[in-house]
């Protein structure tokens, strides 16, 4: 059987998706599938790289589509990269997609569901849709695009569409899959398989194990480290206003890694308020990511409550895999704060919750027990829940039954609902 992920970025762009899919493939491979993917050429944060054409990349060919490469730096430009992209993905999967393949749609760049979908149809291929996130409801929260407007219910329409074709719909929480019931989805065609990490290549380290800890100079501090994408989605402000009220403790330091939309915005707040205890670098390849996670004391997570249902911050699993305490900012009640209130494995406070945030590290700061505990209670969440073994077996689960054309057979165990 052939499996073709489509997804804008892959290996070995850095990107959360394209770590995740390459993971993916590589423990597919030992299922003996034809795996492919379809993808651009281009990396997530340099438009100028120009990947090869075709690639193995862990098990599977990667088949990188000719696109323009304007970049992110207009709006016009952008949507001329994701349509070339549309018509690339379109194309492509009529040369590549047989009857009784499966093609497995992400979420980048929006509505691919609806061009892939086609494609697979005029092939009589079967489609599984990954939802990493909600699209155009993230774009409407956002304010991208105006609420009611006419071209979000068309988008939305069009994705609702092309999801109810599918044989197929992921989604990596709970709270996503209930959206889309509210939406009037099959709930017995949404399977919750929980985004992971890679629990060989991350594993618990002291601090002072890092070589980036040492290489960065943070030797001796307490680091409170945000590691991901600096994304419209995140808030920053709180942060910031931690960063600010604890400027005199020259033994904490807040690092940043990762780019992103509001990563220039946030370099400029830094220097507009100068704070000495706030520092940015760049996200780490792939082979040093265990390092940069284990850089820090406490990790941060943050995300605008009414994105809640749309997007998954999934930075959250390699902190637990490696044995990090989560300072999580945003909605108490969300899926991150209760993981981690319910794991014992970190704090969840409001966003604005300055003072609260304040207090928590301040309090892991002074007690180096508390944090190794929470720290092994995170890792001790993560095998239980969120190692690639456990994704694996129900991805071959999920398409097993897809390839065979199990299409009406619910997925078992995992209930949205539970």
């Amino acid at each position: 059987m052939k499996i073709v992920f489509v997804n804008r970025f892959a290996s070995p762009d850095e990107s959360a998706t394209s770590r995740i899919i390459t993971m993916l493939t590589g423990s597919l491979a030992w299922e003996g599938w034809d795996l492919h993917v379809l993808a651009s050429r281009n990396l997530h944060d340099d438009p100028s790289v120009m990947l090869p054409e075709v690639s193995a990349e862990r098990g599977a060919i990667v088949h990188r589509l000719r696109c323009s490469r304007f970049g992110r730096g207009t709006i016009p430009g952008r949507a001329v990269d994701l349509l070339t992209f549309h018509v690339g993905v379109f194309f492509a999967l009529l040369r590549l997609a047989r009857r009784g393949d499966v093609c497995v749609v992400c979420t980048d760049p929006p509505l691919v569901c609806v061009t892939a979908g086609l494609a697979a149809a005029i092939k009589g291929a079967r489609t599984v849709q990954w939802a990493f996130d909600l699209y155009p409801e993230v774009a409407i929260e956002l304010g991208v695009l105006p609420k009611r407007s006419a071209v979000g219910r068309i988008a939305t329409k069009l994705r609702d569409h092309a999801y109810r074709r599918s044989e197929r719909i992921v989604v990596p929480i709970r709270r996503m899959g209930r959206a889309l019931e509210e939406r009037g989805h099959d709930a017995d065609r949404i399977a919750f398989i929980p985004n992971w990490s890679d629990g060989d290549a991350i594993r618990p380290t002291v601090p002072e194990g890092s070589a980036l800890r040492r290489e960065w100079g943070l030797g001796g501090k307490f680091v409170v480290a945000y590691s991901g994408n600096l994304g419209r989605a995140h808030e920053f402000d709180t942060l910031l206003e931690t960063a600010e009220r604890l400027r005199e403790r020259r033994d904490i330091v807040f690092l940043f890694i990762g780019g992103g939309h509001k990563r220039n915005g946030l370099e400029s707040e830094v220097r507009r308020r100068g704070l000495p205890n706030v520092m940015f670098k760049p996200l780490q390849p792939a082979e040093r990511l265990s390092e940069s996670l284990a850089a820090a004391d406490l990790h941060v997570v943050s995300l605008l409550p009414e994105m809640e249902p749309y997007v998954v911050p999934s930075k959250f699993c390699g902190i637990a895999a490696a044995g990090r305490p989560t300072l999580f900012i945003g909605d108490p009640k969300g899926e991150i704060a209760r993981l981690v209130t319910e794991g014992e494995c970190g704090v969840a406070v409001e966003i604005g919750a300055a003072d609260a945030a304040v207090a928590t590290i301040l309090d892991l700061a002074a007690s180096p027990l508390l944090r190794i505990a929470m720290g092994h209670r995170a890792r001790s969440l993560f095998e239980t829940r969120f190692t690639r073994r456990i994704a694996t077996a129900e991805w071959v689960a999920l398409l097993r039954q897809v390839g065979a054309g199990a299409a009406s057979a619910a997925m078992p165990a995992k209930s949205l609902r539970s």
